[in-house]
């Protein structure tokens, strides 16, 4: 077991700056939270829960028709758009190097999955393709990312011995792919995780996976029904490892198309519209391009866009995203220690492991739709599911770490091996998973704006309401450069700060 990195004392510069960075983030969501709307506007949240919490204590797995051909569209979507993210994230990895490849794969992965099934709809309509490339493209943004970073660090010993002349491929193969082919391996199953709980949270859309279930027995008031459900998702979460063999891995890739149902009718027409008539921004359809009143009409419709919508929009999710980030923190150092060897003993651990899962399991959409129904559209839902969702995956990844951390022999008990030993130990490690999620925390409050919270994601989903194509991908190419530009700033963070790489995990 290798000893956790240490800071020497609480003196050196960088501590100081971890500390002073700390402070800042937790003081600009003060700020944001004296801004954001956290008001319960539901009538009677208790009845409600009451009624939530008996669907819970009894789950009806009868209600739903059909339930393993559901449970087995949910796999073959996540199956089939994983594989497609992870082979072509693998190709781009070898040229991630570029800027422009760089670029590209930065602006993909800050489209959420349910923003591109929404996009792939008005050219595919409700078709299996649909979800499948809604979940492709931007997970091969982030496994190319991944990947990329993953060959980069990875020290390669088995280089230095190749004998001289050895071409390109042959090294890539025989020499690097199989020191990192283990990381690679397991970043891809964790990402095959992922993809379910993405697979699933596109059935609110009308693809036929859990999540349309789901939503239709949340929108019945079925909380029974509701509760089968979940549990039967968490149950394919759990046992991922008994059943996803690697041998077995082929097989299912190869049966997942043909277990993706049938859908509406792909017509070309719908495509070559899409992309040529409905995306223009209006002032230049059927326009003159070289008369500067077409420019000037093109500047007044991106401005009062900008003004009305994206601005707004974008300060919302700032807020939002400011204070989930922070809460997230909060709750995972206060979640990590129930799962830690180091604080108890094999019965809390285990009932700490249970909540975790269930937490990082389901999805902060599924979350955040639960939370709505108790409190109405304001911000406290999106921040309870945000919070809980990511906190549980950063707890987690805390509670692996801590148990690394070696004790000294005259090291305290209680509270004060918490305050003064385990936690300086591993707090530059929390900061790294912290930022590192910071961009997903950030795309996540986005595309909770489907659910009628005023973020970006509210004024993207209202335009594609009303088929205004042009305002949808405008605002969503906004989204796209803040997320961006907050993925810049936290590498940046992490990089001042020298926090430690194995952040992506999470």
């Amino acid at each position: 077991m290798t000893a956790a990195p240490t800071i020497s004392a609480p003196t050196t510069p960088r501590y100081s700056a971890v500390v002073k960075t700390s402070v800042g983030f937790v003081a600009v969501a003060a700020v944001c939270l004296a801004f954001a709307d956290i008001s319960i506007t539901t009538l009677d949240p208790w009845s409600e829960m009451k009624r939530m919490a008996w669907g819970v204590l009894t789950p009806d797995f009868s209600a739903v028709a059909g339930l393993g051909m559901v449970v087995m569209q949910t796999i073959a979507f996540a199956l089939s758009g994983v594989a497609l993210g992870a082979v072509g994230g693998f190709l781009l990895s070898q040229v991630f190097h570029l800027g422009p490849v760089r670029w590209i794969c930065a602006s993909v992965r800050a489209i959420h999955e349910l923003f591109w099934a929404l996009i792939f709809m008005q050219m595919l309509g409700l078709s299996p393709l649909t979800g499948v490339l809604a979940i492709a493209i931007p997970y091969a943004g982030i496994c190319a990312k991944v990947y990329a970073e993953t060959l980069e660090e990875a020290h390669l010993p088995a280089l230095r011995i190749l004998p001289r002349g050895t071409g390109i491929l042959s090294a890539f193969f025989f020499a690097r792919l199989p020191d990192v082919w283990v990381h690679i391996k397991n970043y891809t199953s964790y990402r095959f995780e992922c993809g379910l709980r993405s697979s699933a949270v596109l059935g609110f859309i009308g693809l036929p996976t859990l999540g349309f279930h789901l939503e239709t027995a949340f929108s019945e008031g079925s909380y029974s029904e509701a509760a089968a459900l979940m549990i039967i998702f968490y149950l394919l979460i759990a046992t991922l490892r008994y059943w996803m063999r690697p041998k077995l891995v082929g097989i299912y890739v190869l049966a997942a198309p043909f277990l993706l149902g049938g859908g509406a009718v792909i017509e070309m027409s719908n495509i070559v519209r899409f992309l040529t008539v409905d995306i223009v921004p209006a002032p230049l359809r059927g326009a003159a391009l070289l008369d500067g009143q077409t420019w000037d009409n093109l500047g007044h419709w991106a401005g009062t866009l900008l003004i009305d919508q994206a601005l707004p929009g974008m300060v919302a999710t700032l807020l939002l995203s400011q204070i989930a980030l922070v809460a997230t923190g909060v709750l995972a150092l206060a979640l990590f220690p129930l799962i830690s060897e180091k604080f108890f003993g094999p019965v809390v651990r285990t009932v700490g492991h249970g909540f975790l899962v269930i937490m990082r399991s389901t999805p902060e959409f599924i979350l955040a739709y639960v939370f709505l129904q108790l409190w109405g559209p304001s911000m406290l839902p999106a921040i309870v599911a945000l919070s809980l969702h990511n906190g549980a995956i950063i707890g987690h990844l805390m509670g692996r770490f801590s148990d690394e951390v070696r004790l000294r022999p005259d090291s305290p008990g209680g509270i004060n091996l918490y305050g003064f030993e385990i936690l300086p130990r591993v707090y530059g490690q929390f900061l790294a998973f912290l930022f590192y999620r910071w961009e997903v925390i950030m795309r996540e409050t986005a595309i909770l704006g489907i659910l009628g919270i005023a973020t970006l994601g509210f004024f993207v989903d209202s335009a594609l309401a009303d088929i205004r194509l042009d305002r949808a991908m405008f605002l969503i190419a906004v989204m796209v450069a803040v997320n961006v530009a907050v993925d810049s700033l936290s590498r940046h963070i992490r990089k001042r700060l020298r926090l430690d790489a194995r952040a992506r995990e999470a």
